[in-house]
């Protein structure tokens, strides 16, 4: 009986064995992608964390996401930032109100040279604010295959005391090249008669580069805006 009971045994601490084994890879694959290094045939990138950005390169606010990356031009790095609600000194304030910031900066890596800079804002806002980037949507691609890097990012901004859509952007650089797309977050706003949901927002226009630019970049972008326009 127990030669028996041992031998069936073994089969099944087998299994439990691989069933283990299974579930470690899967986490595995869960992990931060932080340092992970990306290669295509014209790119190299490397997502980074706010260890990574040089004390020389001054932000404001609290780090949010970033990349490293080399392309046919150069090696760059790109960050975003967000202060929340807070008091600029720098603003005007006529109402007692508050403000909040984002902001996104491109350096050139070697002289520290920033290439260009999105900062854009709330000022003394007496209701709710909100101004603050779509997480995981810092991005850097070469759709257009052409060697020179895009950066693509994607926030919302507020002012407002009700339930309402918030503006809401996504902005790309290629090169010194600006993209905008502009519009609204998707909210729902009730429920009709026969039980349908309601919605208000989710919009949007391409400014006149991403008109004339290539179809890649309006494909992304509207992949991009569909995936986080909710609230």
């Amino acid at each position: 009986m127990k030669k028996t009971h041992f031998i069936y045994t073994l089969p099944f601490l087998f299994f439990l064995s691989c069933k283990n084994e299974k579930k470690d890879s899967i986490i595995e694959t869960k992990a931060p992608e932080i340092n992970q290094v990306k290669k295509t045939d014209s790119l190299v990138t490397t997502k980074i964390d706010s260890a990574q950005v040089s004390k020389a390169l001054k932000y404001k606010g609290n780090f949010k996401e970033g990349f490293q990356w080399k392309d046919k031009t150069g090696e760059y790095i790109v960050f975003t930032s967000e202060t929340g609600v807070y008091i600029n000194e720098n603003f005007p304030h006529e109402n007692d109100g508050s403000d909040a910031e984002v902001f996104a900066q491109c350096y050139s890596l070697g002289n520290n040279q920033l290439v260009w800079k999105v900062n854009d804002f709330i000022k003394d806002c007496m209701v709710d604010i909100d101004a603050a980037f779509k997480t995981n949507t810092l991005n850097v691609t070469d759709l257009d295959k052409n060697g020179i890097a895009e950066v693509w990012m994607m926030y919302e901004i507020a002012c407002k005391g009700d339930v309402s859509p918030s503006d809401l952007k996504v902005i790309m650089y290629e090169g010194n090249q600006k993209f905008a797309m502009r519009g609204q977050t998707k909210i729902r706003t009730g429920i009709e008669n026969h039980g349908k949901p309601v919605f208000e927002g989710g919009s949007y226009t391409f400014d006149k580069a991403f008109k004339e630019g290539p179809k890649e970049f309006r494909d992304y972008a509207e992949k991009l805006w569909n995936k986080n326009m909710g609230e």
